[in-house]
């Protein structure tokens, strides 16, 4: 993922966050903000046959705490035109095949429990859930604004051998 990704990245975004069940977010940051917040390791897009960006994955630190340097918390998002044929599956697969050559040894994230298939994806992809967070943050915007939200806590952690 590159500054010249952005527009569609960032349009990937928007439309995620429109969907009410993407984030707690209801603004993308900007590039600046974005790139300084992510990984480079796993910083993927994926492209359809015109050369398109239909998907990006990314990671952050979950802490700059040097006992948690390999725990990372990952976001996948696909552009609506594009759910349902396999960019999400390729992406994710991709990235934790990137980081689990890294120093990276635990993949999280928090999902909202209304996002199906993100975690059956996460599901097929070897994750396990770990929780129920229940009420943990507020919506401020969208289809759920006002309401109390629930998230599942995912994650998966790097083979051994």
């Amino acid at each position: 993922m590159t500054p010249g990704d952005w527009p569609a990245v960032e349009a990937i975004y928007r439309e995620g966050i429109a969907t009410g069940n993407a984030t707690f977010e209801r603004e993308p940051p900007g590039w600046e903000a974005f790139d300084a917040g992510k990984l480079r390791v796993g910083r993927l897009t994926a492209l359809d046959g015109t050369g398109s960006i239909i998907g990006w994955v990314a990671a952050s630190r979950v802490s700059d705490r040097e006992v948690y340097r390999g725990v990372v918390e990952h976001s996948v998002y696909v552009a609506g035109h594009a759910r349902g044929l396999g960019a999400g599956r390729t992406l994710l697969h991709a990235f934790l095949h990137a980081v689990d050559g890294a120093d990276i040894w635990t993949v999280q994230a928090s999902i909202f429990p209304e996002n199906t298939a993100s975690l059956a994806l996460h599901d097929r992809a070897g994750f396990r859930r770990i929780g129920r967070r229940e009420r943990i943050a507020h919506m401020t915007y969208g289809p759920w604004v006002g309401r109390w939200r629930d998230t599942i806590l995912i994650e998966r952690r790097r083979p051994t051998g």
